[in-house]
């Protein structure tokens, strides 16, 4: 049997390699999509089963040749994870229209025009697409007015998708992380913020790039088969909870 593919954006590094290697280990190959051509190739020359391609998903013409690339390698798209995005914060007064649309392309144009592109792909083998949102889509926090917008949307765009594509199999779900310990935040997070996060975390911690890939991975299963249309907050309790301040649940301080 020819083995399942998935094509990962954002696949160099992260929640987006992580992701890459949970496949991997269920016996998936992976077409490895980034826009970092060093750091994506590095990842790629360490695994089997996969194929790097260098692509801007904001890039139309780039995206026709990420899905032609996959299918003249693997012969076959089962799962599109759309994991890239990129992040610039600031409050709504600093908030170029130039950083508004960098923002926008990336992370709301991209899932667009991939998921777009795979569609005919996926219907051949009734398949699955992954969006990867946010938190931030999902609640509203101070310098995220383009992300979190960016975010939202995509939360939305996966219900469009699939009360659209349903009927030709093809499932499609949403992950929102909240704070994951990637390098990236644990290079910019200071001590202070880590420390309000854990507060406001029932589990208190952030979560790691393998349990968000696993989340992912389920999602874009045949374990997952009746499963469409629904955004899943892999956040500790982060959404759901509100004001989970340490001092507030310890009954004998609340007393």
């Amino acid at each position: 049997m020819t083995r399942k593919c998935a094509i990962v954006t954002g696949a160099a590094r992260g929640i987006g390699l992580a992701t890459t290697d949970l496949f991997l280990d269920r016996g998936w190959q992976v077409a490895m999509v980034d826009w970092d051509h060093e750091e994506l190739t590095q990842a790629a020359a360490t695994r089997s089963n996969v194929h790097a391609i260098t692509t801007d998903i904001s890039k139309p013409d780039e995206i026709a040749q990420m899905v032609q690339g996959t299918l003249d390698w693997a012969g076959r798209i089962d799962s599109l994870i759309n994991n890239a995005g990129i992040a610039e914060f600031g409050s709504i007064t600093e908030c170029t229209y130039d950083m508004w649309r960098r923002v926008m392309s990336v992370n709301l144009d991209g899932v667009f025009l991939c998921s777009q592109a795979c569609t005919e792909a996926l219907k051949q083998t009734q398949g699955s697409i992954v969006n990867i949102a946010s938190i931030s889509g999902l609640r509203a926090s101070t310098l995220r007015v383009a992300y979190g917008t960016s975010k939202a949307a995509v939360i939305q765009l996966t219900k469009q998708y699939a009360a659209e594509l349903g009927e030709f199999g093809i499932r499609v779900n949403c992950v929102a992380p909240g704070p994951v310990r990637t390098k990236l935040a644990m290079a910019v997070h200071t001590q202070e913020i880590i420390d309000a996060y854990h507060d406001a975390i029932p589990l208190n911690r952030y979560g790691s790039e393998r349990e968000l890939a696993e989340v992912i991975c389920f999602l874009a299963s045949e374990q997952a088969s009746y499963v469409t249309g629904q955004v899943v907050a892999a956040d500790g309790g982060f959404d759901s909870t509100g004001v989970g301040l340490p001092a507030l649940r310890r009954p004998a301080e609340r007393a």
